[in-house]
């Protein structure tokens, strides 16, 4: 019977990270479910729900992984992971929506504060400082799933906030 792992690396960004992790994987067999991989600074995050054949153990997995030239240095944990693998309704994205402008101290918690009073669950979240003229500006993704009789009220609420901030925010219905 195949089973069910999380895979997590943490470690300095370098080129080929992505590949030498999922041809690893793909070596032993496994087999991506959702997955994810985002340069944090000077650091790479991958992370990904694998379904292993029979006969791979976690341990098997991660020992690999650590011997992997690309992952010197990294931190790297495989742990059996017991979620249903298959999103339910709330992992579905209805909304994209964008904010940005200066970082300001609690804006993701502000913002997502707003998401959770209209029952919107936040499917995924990118935040980054990107670099530009003024010194800096600060951009937050949400991909969200907002039930469809709040979602005008919702982003509406959205923003104002961000307005209120100086902020400015475009959200787009797919």
């Amino acid at each position: 019977m195949s089973s069910r792992a999380l895979v997590s690396t943490v470690c300095p960004d370098r080129v080929g990270l992505v590949s030498a992790v999922t041809g690893h994987l793909f070596g032993l067999g496994a087999n991506l479910r959702d997955a994810t991989f985002a340069v944090m600074g000077a650091g790479a995050e991958f992370s990904a729900v694998c379904e292993l054949p029979d006969g791979v153990a976690v341990e098997e997995v991660q020992d690999g992984l650590a011997s992997l030239p690309e992952l010197a240095g990294a931190q790297i944990k495989v742990t059996p992971f017991a979620f249903d693998p298959d999103p339910g309704p709330l992992a579905r994205i209805t909304h994209r929506v964008e904010v940005s402008g200066g970082d300001q101290p609690g804006l993701i918690a502000r913002l997502s504060e707003i998401f959770t009073q209209f029952e919107a669950n936040i499917v995924r979240l990118d935040a980054q400082t990107l670099p530009d003229h003024e010194g800096g500006r600060y951009t937050i993704r949400f991909a969200v799933s907002i039930p469809p009789e709040r979602a005008g009220t919702c982003l509406s609420a959205i923003a104002n906030t961000a307005e209120t901030m100086g902020l400015t925010c475009t959200a787009e219905a797919l």
